[in-house]
Order: C-alpha cells, then structure tokens, then sequence
C-alpha cells in the first residue's frame, strides 16, 4: 500500500503506511498463524493500544459450558453479570529518540483494568505505569514487536502458546484481578481502508486499526472481596496504533464495540468538538455467519467478503461513515466526581439499521490521571433495535468530556 492509496501525504513524523500483514480480508492470522507481525507492537509510531472487553457470567462448577463454545445463536443470552476492559498503551517518549544508553526509557506501557459489577452496580479499577527501555531487562514495562506480547510488571497481555488462535491475558491486581483466554471464532476485521481508519478530514489524521470480535471468553475473575469466579462469555478485542490521531478541534470521542447473540459484530465511532459536533464517523458491519458455500461477494456501495477460519463462516463486512453514521444522545449521567455529564443511552443510525445503546451501570467513569492522565467513561452496555429488544452486548467508550482528551 503506497502513500498515495491512503490519500497520505509524505510527512517526516508519519511512517509510510504499508498493508497489514493480517491480509486484505483480515484472514492472515488464522490461514497463517506464524504471521502474527501486525498483532504485536509498531514502535515507529507514537501511540498504540491493545483493547479488550467482553461480557461474562459465572461457569457451571464442572468447567466451561457447551453454550460457551457453540457458536453464536440467534436464541436470547442471558444478562451479563460482569463486564470488563483490559488495554495496555505504549507511548513512544520523542526526547529520548536519539539517546543511546539502555537505560533510555524509550517508550511508556501503562495498563488500565476494569470490571462492571453488574449485580452490586459497581465499577472497580486499577491502573499501571512503567518505562520500556531498549533493553527489556532493565524496564518493567515490554511491548513484543512481531508477535503479541505486552507486559507490564506481572501484567500480560500474549499469544498463548497452547495454539495459534488464543490469547491469554493475566492481570493480577492488589483488589482485584482477571486470569482469561479467548479463542478466536472470527477472522479479524480489517476498518477503514485495508487497515487505515481515517479519523478527521486531514488525511494524515489516520490509524492503523483492526478488531477481533466474538472471541470465546473463559477462566478466572477475582474480585475486591476477594472472591475468585470461574467464568465465560464473549468478548472484542481492538488493536490500533497511529501518530496523528486527532483533529485539532476534537476533544473526544465515542465509540461502541457490539458482539451480537446471532455472531454478528458492529463497530461505530464519531470524534467531537467541545460544542458535541460531530467531526468524522466510521464504522463497520459483519453480518451473521453465513452458510458453508458460501463465496466472496461485490457489491456497488462496499467491498464484502465472506471468509472460512476453522469450522466457523465469517460473515461479509460492511465499512461505513459520513452521515450515514449519526451519534443522538438521550439520556445523561452526571458524574459526582468530576461534574461530566454522559450520554448513557443513545439512539445510532447506521446503514444497516437504528440501534439503541443503554449502559447498565450509569457510574461507569474511570480516572486514569495517574497513568495515561486520561478520564474517561467506558462501560458494559447493550445493544437494542428500535423496538428495544436486546440484540447483544459489548461495550461503549466515551472520551472527552472531563476535559479534553490528550494522547
């Protein structure tokens, strides 16, 4: 993928884009899974996250349950009784570029870690922070470049090595802590442009960003009483990098990750200004699994495409945005801490439909001051049709109205 593909002017402090090794269909990681390069870190650009959320319940005493490892159905889920997000950050620290010792920290790895309580209508969170030096040993904090493997402390996040499509993630906190693996169901999904998600009408304002959806959760959550769970659900996982993210003007965004009961998967975000305008949408669709025979299709309007990973039939992909995406805030929450007010629920139109978004616990805010220096709304929340019936879960980030985001 050249520069001029991606409408990317040639810019000193911007790497020249290039394809994501996961493949133009996001189908690299599963049909080839020594090719793990584009999951693992990308220290040339400023800033990156690995981002996983998802929603659990507690196992049945005798392991995970069949529901846990069959494929989505169309049938009614069960309410969640737990959400949680784990993301690992790394910052690239631009005043010690150019220094030689080992001891340089080269790079920030911060981690938040969050659960909903859904049960108790509680949020609890921990926080992490350390220096990643050019030589691992020295630092606490690790980001792998090639293969995924972040670490900070005893915190992981890394490609289990039990098979090339999980993920074992292992945080063990001071009050509460998570021991999870996801199997991958789905091949990724590739946003924006074969991989580049463009984020402000500059061109340069452009992430590399792809997602994982729908992968099966299972193991251990240990709570502030110091309960240990055994537990299962679904979960997403979102994996983006870039060095000019924002538009001047923007102050935030919001953004929402859906896994659907029937394995279909929605992706939408829109950045703001300080008055709520909207400055750029983007999203995506997959539609439910589809049939074995299926094949890759075309239409017109989008590039969809239909993919075999394992026994399970990925659905097409629909990439959106533009004003065929709209954010309508209805109902807000005040936060008694900052003084913030977030939408918790929200009406989203979509070229594939009008959804409804309700988080189920309104206090869902979290201060990250001091790790990232961000405070931010992120929440389990389900997805509703216009009817309001429960389509699915997942989760709704908002950023920005704390004060301005700053990455």
């Amino acid at each position: 993928m050249s520069a001029n593909r991606a409408g990317l002017d040639p810019h000193p402090g911007l790497p020249d884009p290039r394809p994501l090794r996961l493949g133009a269909r996001g189908t690299g990681a599963h049909q080839q899974p020594g090719d793990w390069h584009d999951h693992g870190s990308h220290p040339e650009w400023d800033t990156e996250w690995w981002y996983i959320t998802g929603h659990l319940g507690e196992a049945p005493a005798n392991g995970v349950s069949p529901a846990a490892t069959a494929l989505p159905s169309h049938a009614p889920a069960a309410r969640p009784a737990y959400g949680f997000q784990l993301t690992f950050f790394r910052s690239r620290v631009p005043n010690t570029t150019d220094l030689h010792s080992a001891l340089a920290a080269r790079h920030l790895i911060s981690a938040h870690l969050a659960v909903s309580d859904v049960r108790n209508q509680r949020l609890l969170h921990e926080e992490r922070i350390a220096r990643a030096t050019a030589d691992a040993r020295l630092g606490l904090g690790e980001a792998t470049v090639g293969d995924l493997g972040v670490r900070l402390g005893n915190w992981q996040l890394v490609r289990d090595d039990t098979g090339p499509q999980r993920l074992h993630a292992r945080l063990p906190g001071r009050e509460l802590g998570l021991d999870l693996r996801f199997d991958l169901t789905q091949a990724p999904i590739v946003q924006g442009d074969g991989g580049l998600s463009r984020k402000g009408p500059d061109a340069r304002q452009v992430s590399y960003y792809y997602s994982l959806p729908q992968l099966r959760a299972h193991g251990e959550l240990r709570l502030a009483s110091g309960q240990r769970l055994q537990v299962q659900g679904r979960a997403w996982l979102d994996h983006e990098w870039s060095t000019a993210l924002m538009h001047p003007q923007a102050v935030g965004w919001d953004w929402i990750g859906m896994n659907l009961n029937d394995g279909s998967a929605l992706t939408a975000f829109r950045l703001r200004d300080a008055q709520g305008r909207t400055i750029w949408t983007g999203g995506s669709w997959r539609a439910p699994p589809e049939p074995a025979e299926a094949s890759a299709v075309q239409t017109s309007a989008v590039q969809t495409s239909a993919v075999q990973v394992g026994a399970v039939q990925t659905g097409a992909v629909r990439v959106f945005g533009g004003q065929a995406l709209q954010f309508e805030p209805l109902t807000t929450w005040r936060s008694p801490a900052t003084q913030a007010s977030y939408p918790v629920h929200w009406r989203i139109r979509t070229p594939v439909g009008v959804f409804g978004v309700r988080a189920l616990i309104d206090a869902q805010e979290l201060d990250a001051t001091a790790s990232t220096g961000a405070i931010y709304w992120e929440g389990l929340s389900e997805l509703q049709d216009e009817r309001g019936r429960v389509l699915g879960w997942g989760y709704l980030e908002m950023t920005g109205y704390a004060g301005r985001l700053r990455l």
